[in-house]
C-alpha cells in the first residue's frame, strides 16, 4: 500500500519546459512514474522529449487534466509564481500538488492555502520548499532519489529534504511504503498530523519515523494526535539542538524563539507521547529497527 501517490497516479508537471522541471522529469520517469503531460502556457502544443518519451504540453492545467486524466501536478515554477500556479490546480481539480520551490512568500503560501480550504479541500498541498513524496517501486513526484530505498514497511514524515534521503537509505534493506517531505516552511499544505494519519490508516505501514526541526510546534502537535489517535509504533528525530536561538536554520520555519520551538523540547513533547526520540539520523534508524524487530 501506500499514501497519497501510487502507481495508478497520473503526473503532470507543471514547468516541464524548464531546466529543472525537464531533469526532474527524467528522474520521475526513471523510477516508473506516469507522467501524462506538462504544462507551460507559452508551448502549449508542443511536445517534450524526455528519457524516449514524447509528453504533450498544455497551456493550462484544466487542459492537462481534461486531455489526460491527470491527478497529480508536480509543480517547478518559480517562487512569484507559486500561487497562482497551485490555484490553477485547484480550479483544475487536481488531486494532490507538490511544490518544490523555496523562498514563496508566506502571504502566498496563506493565499493558496485559503483558496484550496475554500474550494472545499479536494487538493492536498505538499510544500512548498519540499522534496516531494515518493512511494518506492510505484511512483516518485518531485525530487526525491528513487535509487537510494525500496518499497517496504516503513512511512516516513519529515520536514528536512536532506533527513528524509538520509533516514531512507539507512532503512534502506527494510524499504518504505510512502515517504512524505512535507517542507519547512512556516505555511504549509500537508502537516506531519495529516501524514501519520493516513499511515495509522495504511495496512502495509508497520512503523512511522517522524522528522521533525526546531522552530513552531508542529512536533509538539502531532505528538498529541499520536499520543491520542495512533496504535501503531512511531520513532522520532529533531534537528537541531545544537541550533543557536534567534538565528534562521535553513528552513523559513526554523527559528527558535526564548524557550519555545527548541529541539529539546520538542523532544520531551514527542517522548511524552511515547515515541522514541534519536539524537541523530543513525540512531534513529536503529531504534526504527529494534522496534521493527520486535
Amino acid at each position: 500500500m501506500a499514501i497519497f501517490l501510487d502507481e495508478n497516479s497520473r503526473i503532470v508537471v507543471s514547468g516541464i519546459t524548464g531546466s529543472e522541471g525537464a531533469k526532474h522529469t527524467r528522474r520521475m520517469l526513471a523510477a516508473g512514474t506516469n507522467v501524462v503531460g506538462g504544462v507551460n502556457p507559452r508551448k502549449a502544443g508542443q511536445q517534450v522529449e524526455l528519457s524516449g518519451r514524447s509528453l504533450p504540453v498544455f497551456g493550462s492545467v484544466a487542459d492537462s487534466t481534461a486531455a489526460t486524466g491527470a491527478d497529480v501536478c508536480v509543480l517547478f515554477v518559480p517562487p512569484p509564481f507559486v500561487a497562482d500556479a497551485v490555484i490553477e490546480a485547484v480550479d483544475a481539480g487536481i488531486g494532490l500538488a507538490v511544490v518544490i520551490a523555496e523562498g514563496v512568500p508566506v502571504h502566498d503560501s496563506a493565499r493558496l492555502w485559503a483558496h484550496a480550504v475554500a474550494a472545499g479541500g479536494r487538493t492536498r498541498i505538499i510544500g512548498p520548499n519540499c522534496p516531494g513524496i515518493i512511494s518506492p517501486g510505484r511512483s516518485n513526484a518531485g525530487i526525491i532519489p528513487a535509487d537510494i530505498t525500496g518499497p517496504g514497511r516503513i512511512g516516513l514524515v519529515s520536514k528536512s529534504g536532506t533527513l528524509t534521503y538520509q533516514l531512507m537509505h539507512e532503512l534502506r534493506d527494510i524499504g518504505f511504503s510512502t515517504c512524505v517531505g512535507i517542507g519547512g516552511d512556516p505555511i504549509i499544505g500537508t502537516t506531519h498530523i495529516d501524514a501519520v494519519e493516513a499511515f495509522e490508516k495504511d495496512p502495509e505501514t508497520d512503523l512511522i519515523v517522524l522528522i521533525g526541526e526546531i522552530g513552531g510546534d508542529a512536533e509538539e502537535r502531532a505528538a498529541e494526535f499520536v499520543r491520542a489517535n495512533v496504535s501503531k509504533p512511531v520513532v522520532g528525530y529533531v534537528a537541531g539542538f545544537t541550533a543557536p536561538e534567534g538565528k534562521t536554520m535553513g528552513h523559513a520555519g526554523a527559528i527558535v524563539s526564548g524557550s519555545a520551538g527548541t529541539a529539546a523540547a520538542k523532544k520531551e513533547a514527542l517522548e511524552a507521547a511515547g515515541i522514541r526520540v534519536g539524537r541523530t539520523p543513525s540512531e534513529t534508524a536503529a531504534l526504527a529497527r529494534e522496534v521493527l524487530a520486535r
